[in-house]
């Protein structure tokens, strides 16, 4: 498999490093120091990662390889990296713009179709979209869900056999601890 080529700043780091996801998630950018070194920024996304009430950045390095140093019009870029201009207050910001909370029999499970759930297993993930529709939840580390939480979760479902499809979200549940997430996959199965 051809390789994406690396920004200098990693051009050291040996393959068995830049592949493992634990290295891509210990060495993420979400500075303007740390971007500038990879990416000419633009004076309106130096407004955006500089504001007090930002979005959470977080990039990871690979993820931050496909972006193109110098077009400002990256859709990747654009995907990660915030503009002034987003934190113009607009009616809604930041609120549940999809209705999950009110769809929500137990926290973190959304029962919005008969047959299906949207179980939110973390507030984590490895690069924060600008896109997000949960961007009120995600990427604050002191807000992740309690086993007591999964549990509540879990007994709903046991309790609720129409449900017959489960989807794991969040933030992103392949950033769980890989015991954790065996156990809610266990637990799902077994019910």
């Amino acid at each position: 498999m051809e390789r994406t080529p690396r920004p200098a700043i990693w051009a050291d780091v040996p393959n068995e490093q830049w592949d493992d996801w634990r290295w891509q998630l210990a060495h993420r950018l979400n500075s303007v120091d740390e971007l500038a070194q990879i990416i000419h920024l633009t004076p309106e996304e130096i407004e955006g990662l500089t504001a007090e009430n930002k979005f959470r950045v977080d990039i990871t390095p690979y993820f931050a390889s496909l972006i193109d140093p110098d077009d400002p019009r990256c859709p990747v870029r654009r995907q990660v990296i915030p503009l002034g201009r987003e934190l113009e207050a607009f009616e809604g910001m930041m609120e549940d713009s999809l209705a999950e909370d009110k769809h929500s029999p137990v926290p973190g499970l959304v029962h919005r179709y008969p047959d299906r759930v949207l179980m939110l297993v973390t507030t984590q993930c490895a690069s924060y979209c600008r896109y997000c529709t949960r961007s009120r939840i995600v990427g604050n580390p002191g807000a992740n869900f309690s086993r007591a939480e999964f549990e509540l979760q879990l007994d709903y479902l046991r309790r609720t056999p129409q449900v017959r499809d489960v989807l794991l979200s969040g933030g992103d549940p392949l950033t769980l601890a890989p015991k954790l997430l065996e156990y809610i996959l266990s637990s799902l199965r077994a019910i």
